[in-house]
This record gives C-alpha cells, structure tokens and sequence, in this order.
C-alpha cells in the first residue's frame, strides 16, 4: 500500500470550523495482496493496525468510497476529525503531532479528543519526543 504524502498533511488547521478546512490530495495505490490481507482479517474478526496515519487514511478512504478494501489507486482528500466514523482500521501506531494539525485531529478522532489530550499531557511531561520522527504510541 502507498500513499504519496503532501506537505498538505503538515499544514496547520486555521479555520475557526474545522468543517472548513480543505484537505489537499494525495495519490494512493492498493495492491490485490495487501486489499485481500485486510479483508481477510476482517473476515476472520481479526484487528487491522494502521502504522502510521497515511496509511489510515488511505484505508479509511477506501472503506468511505468502495465499502470494502479493493486492489486499487486514485487520489484522496480524506479529513478525519472528531465526529467521524472509522470503517476500517482498529488500531492505530502513530507519532506525537504537531497541535492544530490535520494528524492530532485524526488521532483525536479515532481514540477521543480527552484521551488524546491525556495521552498528549502525558507525552510533555514524560519529555516524549514529538514530530515525525519522535516517539510514538499505540492506541487500540
């Protein structure tokens, strides 16, 4: 699976309704082999774990277009905040984002604004190490 990720992703959040933002778009493609895993382990009640949120988003567009996860490529604008629904992924292995920033909205999303501003509050005073190539977590 590959998404071509944007310098889109990292740009801040400035609208004062998050439902204004516009999300820019990034290509993805899917292959059978990996489109027929996740709907096996689905199929068996198994867990898919997105690493990383370019990956989330790409299974998470998939899911909101196609109902399902197919062998395919195209282009996504996907926008995952508080409020909408996860069709595919159960967990997510992610970095500490940047506030205001599409990715916190998404991992705010997928396990809640309070636990992710736990999580967060944690991460400053334990010194975690934010960013791209920071630490990371696991949510489930």
């Amino acid at each position: 699976m590959t998404l071509h990720v944007g310098l889109g992703t990292f740009r801040p959040v400035k609208e004062e309704r998050v439902e204004d933002h516009i999300m820019h778009s990034e290509w993805y493609s899917v292959s059978e082999e990996a489109a027929a895993a996740i709907r096996a382990a689905k199929a068996e009640g198994r867990r898919v774990i997105s690493v990383g949120t370019t990956s989330c988003r790409t299974l998470e567009s998939m899911a909101a277009r196609y109902g399902e996860i197919c062998a395919c490529s195209g282009n996504t604008d996907i926008f995952l905040y508080p409020g909408c629904e996860f069709r595919c992924i159960d967990g997510l292995i992610t970095n500490f984002h940047l506030p205001e920033s599409t990715l916190i909205m998404l991992v705010a999303a997928f396990c809640g604004y309070e636990n992710t501003m736990h999580a967060y509050k944690t991460a400053v005073e334990q010194e975690y190490r934010f960013f791209s190539f920071g630490d990371a977590m696991l949510i489930l």
